[in-house]
């Protein structure tokens, strides 16, 4: 039962910092395959059949551009941040970091005071 909780709660936690890691990574043009390749070398894994949804979203939310180009005889689309992208990524890394620095403030009360009860 914990273990199914955990994990709907990891999902949820996930899902947001994807987004997030996504328009980082498209700060550089990339296809879909070098995009999955770059995230996860920073260790954050994801399938196909969630990233491409996800590229489709940002850019239809006018996040992202793309455009189709032949690469070794392929034809591949592309993907970058767009300038409207550069500005929500801008605003979700302060809150990003602003929600990181509250959590340590709060784990940090949290264990002094248990320490002291």
């Amino acid at each position: 039962m914990d273990g199914d909780i955990f994990e709907n709660l990891r999902m949820e936690l996930r899902r947001g910092s994807l987004i997030v890691a996504v328009l980082a990574a498209l700060r550089v043009e990339r296809y879909g395959y070098a995009l999955r390749k770059t995230l996860a070398d920073g260790g954050l894994d994801i399938e196909e059949n969630t990233l491409y949804p996800l590229l489709r979203r940002l850019e239809s939310q006018g996040l992202l551009t793309s455009l189709w180009r032949e690469e070794n005889k392929r034809n591949k689309r592309f993907y970058c941040l767009s300038v409207e992208g550069e500005v929500i990524l801008q605003q979700l890394l302060g809150e990003w970091r602003t929600i990181d620095a509250a959590l340590a403030r709060i784990s940090t009360t949290t264990t002094a005071s248990t320490e002291h009860d």
